[in-house]
């Protein structure tokens, strides 16, 4: 006979059907209990395929009516209890709640599981020859970072750099990086917003080293790929309230709302986040505002996952250049920390809209395709009154009261790569094939520039002048527009099974125009392409430790808005840099992992200018410089308690070769030598009612060139941070009451700066404690 099982038709007697579906729900148990902690969620939520049993067909055997009849009694008993006891196969929903249950785990113990959009691939770290670090989700969680600067105190060989007043994310990584070299990324698809850092991101990763056979024009030092939450396919929120407060009358509240879950049973689920914060700035005035809007939705079918997400924020930040430090003692202005030498009306307010739209296609368990796109824009205006002057002993400050009205930055990005293997002969190849093209506008309409009287810093008087008004039409319509459109592909050759050879080559074709003026006035001109190769290999000496060497290349066209005597055209070189890089990386137990890398990376035709016999200005690119260095970075689990999150960075960052002799061999600026970053969690389990996490550690920067002729250095500094967690339950809701200590020990330090009159100001201690339900 037949019967109907979990809407799979099963043949065979009753006892036997009851057999076949218990086996079959065992095994999806086991093949759930069973899956990576890396599994997608795509593969994992994909439903089982459907299995018949047939038994054979025994013998009838005769029997009497009231026998059969009693039989057949007795047989409906046991089939209904049978019915009873047998639990229904798992839906999408709940092995989508039980993958997340058990990454939960591993995330608490900081395991760094990197995305595959940062190396357009699904590889694993270890079978790579280039060096990527992650700053997992927890990790974020724990240390509740303010900004990509932030985040990034946890990865070896980053300092900040010029942040234009703390409007911009600014990062240098390996010696090289401004805050508008186009290498923060969200999913591996460019930014133009000033602060990419929400949060609606869930973890971050540093590509470290040139990436332009990955990303195209870039700086040679790497890119910083911020990785964005998404829909799940189980129902589950949290709402999280926090205060914080900078000291007695510095106070501020931050809320989120974030739920996600399945709409329908055929794959479709989504996400909302909404944020919004309130806070004074812990300087003399100013005050941080900003709200987020981020929907989005997932369909993971069972070949194929679709991903669209999009971003609105609105935002208000105190625009501070910070302070000045002395060109004769090289001391800081001697006033306190948290005087401004602005004006209360120093802000910069906007919004930003970021959307994205992917397609993730597997042909079979080799190839699969990849399409994305991007479209970012973000509108700002500012009042930046700006300190042109300061006479360190009458403590007289003359200013400049200077703004702008209608900057607005966009891009258009797209992507589409397949990657996949083939055998040829006994060696496996995994390659990925594909193409980008991107355009990028950076424009600020209008320039203001006024003057404005001098105060005394040692006892200003603030709110005596206004914004300024002024428009200068020379300094106006700045405009910076890029065109790129690229082939790449690169192959990893495994000759054996423990040894690779990695090579890959772009090709790149590029336009770009700048300049300003009302009337304009173009200043860059330039239509090139070129081709970029990239080359590695990799020896595993086991499963969890590989070698790596590789060979990589950089491009960015010369470029510039202001005027220079000459014009930037197609004659002029681009910069382009060049990576040698060996090390070691680890996954032990797939509890801890790391990186131990060494690398030397040139960079020439660096663009400096020279003023000619004549007084006028004139470019050129005979610039080099060099940074070698050996970074560290350790994350995971060390025991069922213990967890960490740590690094080094060794930069030995220089000009090597330039026309003006006052750079030549000069330290390159904001560049520490030696960074390092240590923090611990220690988890107390089950041995208390709920469960207590405590954490907390600390950051050293070495001391930096504060401009590019080294005539003031930064001092080094250490920030500590602590962090504790408790969960419980109220009422059998979970909640999580978190508190946290920024700059435990009130340190004063300075993090970067653009000249010795522009010197920016870590943020002072901060105490914020949150709580947060879940549901």
């Amino acid at each position: 006979m037949r019967a109907n099982a979990d809407g799979q038709r099963v043949s065979g007697h009753r006892s036997r059907a009851g057999k076949s579906r218990a086996r079959l729900l065992i095994g999806a148990a086991v093949l759930l209990a069973e899956l990576p902690s890396n599994t997608t969620t795509a593969r994992a939520q994909s439903a089982l395929p459907p299995v018949t049993v047939d038994a054979p067909t025994p013998r009838p055997k005769p029997a009497r009516a009231s026998e059969s009849s009693q039989r057949r009694t007795q047989a409906a008993a046991r089939q209904r209890s049978r019915n009873a006891a047998t639990p229904a196969a798992p839906t999408l929903s709940e092995r989508a709640a039980a993958e997340a249950a058990a990454q939960a785990t591993a995330k608490l113990g900081y395991r760094a599981m990197p995305s595959a959009t940062t190396l357009r691939s699904g590889a694993s770290p270890l079978d790579t020859s280039q060096a990527v670090n992650v700053v997992p989700e927890q990790v974020l969680k724990d240390q509740l970072p303010r900004n990509i600067d932030d985040a990034l105190i946890n990865v070896s060989g980053i300092t900040q750099t010029n942040t234009l007043a703390g409007s911009q994310d600014a990062v240098v990584r390996r010696g090289f990086g401004d805050n508008r070299d186009g290498s923060i990324m969200r999913n591996g698809m460019p930014l133009v917003q000033g602060r990419s850092f929400n949060s609606a991101v869930e973890s971050v990763e540093v590509l470290k080293g040139p990436a332009s056979l990955l990303y195209g024009i870039m700086d040679p030092g790497g890119i910083v790929n911020t990785i964005s939450k998404r829909p799940e396919l189980y129902q589950h929120g949290s709402v999280t309230l926090l205060g914080s407060a900078f000291s007695a009358s510095k106070t501020g509240a931050d809320g989120l709302l974030d739920v996600t879950g399945p709409i329908g049973d055929q794959g479709l689920a989504y996400r909302f986040i909404g944020y919004g914060v309130s806070e004074d700035y812990w300087r003399d005035f100013g005050r941080h505002r900003e709200m987020l809007v981020a929907p989005s939705l997932a369909w993971y079918g069972q070949d194929t996952t679709v991903q669209l997400n999009y971003e609105h924020r609105e935002f208000i930040y105190p625009f501070d250049r910070g302070t000045a430090f002395n060109p004769v003692t090289k001391a800081p202005l001697a006033v306190p920390s948290t005087r401004r030498l602005d004006e209360p009306f120093n802000n910069t307010w906007g919004t930003s809209d970021l959307m994205q739209a992917s397609v993730e296609h597997r042909f079979n368990q080799d190839w699969k395709l990849y399409a994305g796109y991007s479209y970012n824009t973000e509108t700002f205006s500012a009042n930046q009154l700006r300190i042109t002057g300061i006479n360190f002993t009458t403590g007289n400050e003359t200013r400049s009261n200077d703004g702008t009205r209608g900057s607005l930055s966009n891009v258009s990005y797209g992507t589409s790569y397949i990657s996949g293997g083939f055998w040829l002969g006994n060696m496996r190849n995994d390659v990925v094939f594909g193409g980008d093209g991107q355009y990028r506008t950076i424009y600020r309409d209008n320039l203001i520039r006024q003057a404005t009287p001098a105060i005394n810093i040692y006892n200003p008087g603030y709110g005596l002048v206004g914004p300024g008004t002024t428009v200068s039409n020379p300094d106006s319509a700045q405009t910076d527009k890029l065109g790129q459109w690229s082939l790449f592909v690169q192959d990893t050759l495994h000759l054996t099974e423990r040894f690779a050879l990695v090579g890959g080559v772009r090709y790149m074709d590029y336009d770009q125009i700048a300049g300003r003026g009302k009337p304009f006035v173009t200043n860059t001109n330039v239509s090139q392409d070129k081709v970029l190769p990239l080359g590695g290999a990799i020896f595993k000496l086991t499963d969890e430790i590989s070698l790596y060497a590789s060979y990589t290349e950089s491009l960015k066209p010369n470029s510039t808005i202001a005027p220079i005597g000459v014009m930037i055209g197609s004659n002029v070189a681009p910069e382009e840099g060049v990576s040698y890089e060996t090390g070691v990386k680890f996954d032990l137990n797939k509890r801890i992992s790391g990186t131990l890398a060494l690398y030397d990376l040139d960079k020439k035709n660096v663009q400096t200018t020279k003023t000619n016999s004549a007084g006028v200005v004139e470019l050129h690119t005979v610039g080099r410089a060099r940074s070698r260095g050996v970074e560290l970075d350790v994350t995971g689990r060390l025991t069922d308690s213990w967890a960490l999150i740590g690094s080094y960075g060794y930069t030995d960052a220089r000009v090597t070769a330039s026309e003006d002799v006052t750079l030549l061999g000069r330290k390159l600026q904001n560049v520490a030598l030696n960074t390092a970053s240590l923090y611990l969690v220690y988890d107390f389990g089950t041995a208390l009612p709920g469960q207590l996490r405590l954490g907390g550690g600390a950051r050293y920067v070495g001391d930096r060139p504060g401009d590019s002729t080294n005539t003031f250095f930064l001092p080094s500094y250490v920030v500590a941070d602590i962090f504790a967690t408790y969960e419980t339950k109220y009422q059998n809701t979970p909640v999580i009451y978190q508190f946290n200590v920024k700059n435990l020990f009130d340190t004063v330090y300075y993090p970067s700066a653009v000249n010795n009159l522009n010197v920016a100001i870590g943020d002072a201690r901060r105490v914020s404690l949150s709580a947060t339900v879940k549901f």
